[in-house]
């Protein structure tokens, strides 16, 4: 179950590409690895590259895709942690101990290309971090010197409707969260005016009012105020699709794990405004509804939500931002586990042991004694992780294994 492989050196890397027929590229599930795969595919695009953009849900997805066989003159570049054989001849952008799309950027530095500040400040915020922070100041400087970015007050979200974009945002959890029509009889409080109209003024009433349902929702726990400031003071996009940064990582975010070609495309710059939208309004209205009716559980260290149906990635996401009293979250559905931590240490050992923990569990002596191993495929992504598995995996065996590995 090792993810080790060997990751090109930077010059190296850089060498192979400009000297590559083809590119594979295999991008992990999520908002970072969209983006970051995006980043590269421009620039082959623009080198007149041949290229193809994938998207493993699992590291067992990806290598095997990594594993298959190439031309000569081919070159696999995998986004995301994968099991593959040290000989492998790849590139490998893991994105554990810093963004995907940061090193994406650097590779795509290295290739003479100058790579979208918007996108990978997107890409950036998807996993977790914010824009301007550390190695990413260059970014935002670029992208507000360009005029490709402009902060204004309000809330981040990717529709110039904020009730729309409100209710359905992954990023914030208040009492209207995933239905429109509270979301709308909400925001009818702060102003008047229809959404393409906003003034300044009319923003700062959204946020706030936001910013006090998010706080003092009888769920709300100490970690939402310090998550629903992250959605605050926007920046606006004027020249993208998708209304706000944070509106478009959340759209990145939804679109990895349920329309990947969608969101190549978008992250390619194509016109996919629509379809984009339409599945991100999906998903925020799935994982709303599915923590709505959530039971949850509470150990040392561990909030556990159960959930018969939805997105169990989106849902521990934002349980751990708004509604967790503990540090890590995990969310147990159907045939699917994830977890989010608002810790800074990455969860690569703990899904790792969850996996081996369920593959050797013993079945039931009585009601599974003929049963198969337990076939377990995983995710790592920084701080959160993602867990599927057959029918026969008892809630109470990933929950027990997650208290131990916490």
């Amino acid at each position: 179950m090792s993810t080790e492989g060997r990751s090109a050196e930077p010059a190296s890397a850089t060498s192979a590409l400009e000297s590559a027929g083809f590119v594979r590229l295999i991008a992990r599930a999520d908002g970072d690895g969209l983006a970051a795969s995006g980043l590269l595919a421009t620039a082959l695009a623009d080198r007149e590259t041949p290229f193809q953009v994938t998207v493993g849900r699992t590291v067992t997805e990806r290598s095997e895709r990594a594993r298959s066989p190439t031309n000569e003159g081919d070159i696999t570049v995998v986004v995301g942690t994968a099991d593959t054989a040290a000989e492998t001849d790849e590139i490998r952008l893991a994105g554990i101990d810093r963004p995907s799309t940061l090193e994406a950027v650097d590779l795509v530095r290295e290739l003479g290309a100058t790579p979208d500040p918007v996108l990978a400040l997107a890409g950036v915020v998807a996993g977790g971090s914010d824009p301007g922070a550390g190695e990413t100041e260059w970014l935002l400087e670029t992208a507000l010197d360009r005029g490709l970015l402009e902060q204004r007050p309000g809330v981040a979200v990717p529709t110039g409707d904020p009730a729309d974009g409100l209710a359905h945002s992954t990023r914030v959890r208040a009492p209207w969260s995933g239905d429109l029509a509270a979301t709308r009889d909400a925001l009818s409080g702060a102003v008047d005016d229809e959404s393409d109209a906003l003034d300044a003024d009319d923003h700062r009433a959204i946020a706030s009012l936001v910013a006090l349902d998010a706080v003092g929702a009888a769920e709300a726990t100490d970690a939402a105020a310090a998550s629903i400031g992250r959605l605050l003071r926007p920046y606006a996009t004027p020249s993208h699709a998708v209304a706000t940064l944070g509106g478009l990582a959340d759209v990145l975010e939804a679109l990895a794990r349920t329309q990947p070609g969608t969101g190549t495309a978008l992250a390619m710059g194509h016109d996919v405004r629509d379809a984009a939208l339409d599945a991100w309004r999906e998903r925020g209205r799935r994982a709303h509804a599915a923590l709505e009716g959530a039971s949850t559980g509470r150990y040392d260290g561990l909030f556990v939500v159960g959930i018969d149906d939805g997105p169990v990635e989106a849902v521990a996401a934002i349980a751990a931002a708004y509604r967790s009293p503990e540090p890590a979250v995990l969310t147990v559905g159907n045939g699917a586990a994830a977890i989010a931590t608002r810790e800074p240490e990455p969860l690569g050992a703990t899904v790792e042991g969850i996996a081996r923990d369920l593959e050797g569990a013993e079945p039931d002596a009585e009601t599974d004694a003929d049963a198969d191993v337990t076939d377990v495929e995983y995710d790592i992504g920084r701080r959160r992780g993602y867990l599927r598995y057959d029918g026969d995996v008892d809630d109470s065996a990933i929950i027990e294994a997650a208290r131990d590995l916490l």
